[in-house]
């Protein structure tokens, strides 16, 4: 099984610490950067699994992040992390395509679960679009062959 990538992105670097040890416990590769403009720089698209974003960053919001990185990457997790919940911010984020919106403190166990079943929801959905694939495919091969068949053996027997 690949390593998965998570960034981690928080202005407090205890919590950046924290989550750091707590993710490269679970064998994931953990990347962490202070604020949005540096997620911005290490991020490249196809390069994180998950990003775990702080919402209230002294250069940038979790939610200016997320929209920055939906537009390099449509496919990234994008979890925000906040301790000043709201409404209002929560259906932005998911409005704006976060996967979930995580409000602190939070429960480390929970944390992993979620994070889990973003993953894996994320490889469902790949495995059915490569079924679905090859179900075109002999959807659309079969009658091609019957045809050919038909043709091949009228003209064998001529």
């Amino acid at each position: 099984m690949e390593t998965k990538r998570i960034l981690v992105v928080d202005d407090d670097e205890l919590i950046r610490k924290f989550l750091l040890d707590f993710f490269v416990d679970l064998k994931f590769e953990v990347v962490t950067a202070e604020n949005g403009t540096d997620a911005l720089r290490k991020f490249a698209p196809d390069s994180f699994d998950i990003v775990i974003s702080d919402l209230m960053m002294p250069d940038m919001t979790g939610i200016e992040l997320l929209k920055e990185l939906m537009i390099k990457d449509k496919n990234i997790l994008f979890f925000l992390i906040t301790g000043y919940p709201t409404l209002e911010t929560a259906v932005e984020a998911i409005k704006n395509g976060a996967y979930d919106y995580i409000v602190k403190p939070f429960n480390l166990e929970d944390l992993r679960i979620k994070v889990e079943r973003a993953i894996m929801t994320r490889q469902l959905k790949s495995s059915l679009k490569n079924v679905s694939g090859i179900l075109w495919a002999l959807i659309i091969s079969v009658p091609i062959w019957i045809i050919l068949g038909i043709i091949l053996g009228f003209v064998w027997k001529h």
